[in-house]
């Protein structure tokens, strides 16, 4: 029981760790420059147990595998990593990506063919117009429409992939997933950055400090603790505790970095928790029991791709 409890506190923090950390890398280099040396840091590292491990890999699974990465990591991170850059603060950005769980449980029935129920719907409609509201009253603050339409966006492609993902229902094992997920983003990143000039790092011990932090917490963290945490609550608790990512991140930019908490964002968070509710509360204990046996036996669940805590910054 302790040893859950702390791998569920750590889930908390280390995710949250990914948003303050492209506020920090991003105060001294351009996202896709801090994307693309936070990659070939991580590919190194995880290249180097690939070689030593050699899975047995099909093209086919490779090749999807890929496309998952593309969306799962390297268009996800490069929308919210550089919204975050372009000024969309760290806990709204949290907030938005957060979405992603209830956005995929609501679409699982026409793409899935799964039942949704109408409080699904009710609680994915609930969840958009509390970040809604909070948006609203950051762009009244002076916000950029940009940034905020980009960690959407990039919201949007993990719920993508995180779709295809169990459409496919792929025997990949998790390390050699994340492994693929971050050679395929270290290619885009690298690609991006030398295309535009930017690859060359900034001889600044502060941005080594924040690839050191996206690396070690937010990437091998973030994703080590959501491993223990899955085995131990399940997909659903696993996707549960996410939601209490957007007001760490806000405490942890409050403390970091002077960034305010209005009265919006209170509000939002409030709806959001309301949201939560209604898509994964059930309705008897009965439904309940049989829906925690489904978490034991899914291998990625609601929560997204395995490597999505890695990737959601």
């Amino acid at each position: 029981m302790r040893h859950t409890a702390v791998a569920a506190a750590g889930l908390v923090v280390m995710w949250s760790s990914g948003f303050v950390g492209a506020r920090l890398g991003t105060a001294h280099a351009a996202a896709d420059t801090l994307l693309a040396w936070r990659y070939l840091v991580v590919a190194v590292l995880l290249g180097l147990f690939l070689a030593v491990r050699r899975p047995r890999l099909t093209a086919f699974e490779v090749r999807r595998q890929v496309l998952l990465g593309l969306l799962c990591q390297a268009l996800y991170l490069a929308g919210v990593v550089t919204g975050v850059g372009l000024g969309v603060p760290a806990g709204i950005a949290a907030l938005i990506a957060v979405m992603q769980p209830l956005v995929v449980g609501a679409l699982a029935g026409p793409v899935l063919g799964q039942v949704v129920r109408p409080r699904q719907w009710a609680g994915l409609a609930t969840g958009l117009a509390a970040v809604a509201v909070v948006v609203a009253g950051d762009l009244e603050g002076g916000g950029h429409v940009l940034g905020y339409l980009l960690v959407g966006g990039g919201m949007l492609a993990l719920s993508a992939g995180t779709l295809l993902e169990r459409r496919w229902a792929l025997p990949t094992a998790p390390f050699d997933q994340l492994t693929i997920h971050c050679l395929t983003s270290c290619a885009v990143f690298v690609a991006a950055a030398a295309t535009t000039g930017r690859l060359v790092p900034p001889a600044t011990p502060a941005f080594w400090w924040a690839v050191a932090w996206v690396v070690v917490l937010s990437t091998f963290g973030g994703y080590g603790c959501y491993l223990l945490t899955l085995r131990a609550l399940g997909a659903t608790g696993a996707s549960t505790l996410l939601f209490l990512t957007p007001p760490t991140t806000m405490v942890w930019a409050l403390l970091m970095f002077g960034d305010p908490i209005a009265w919006t964002t209170v509000a939002g968070l409030a709806g959001c928790a309301v949201a939560v509710w209604l898509v994964l509360a059930r309705p008897g204990k009965v439904r309940w029991i049989r829906r925690s046996r489904h978490d034991s036996s899914t291998r990625h669940g609601e929560a997204g791709c395995p490597s999505h805590l890695s990737a959601r910054v």
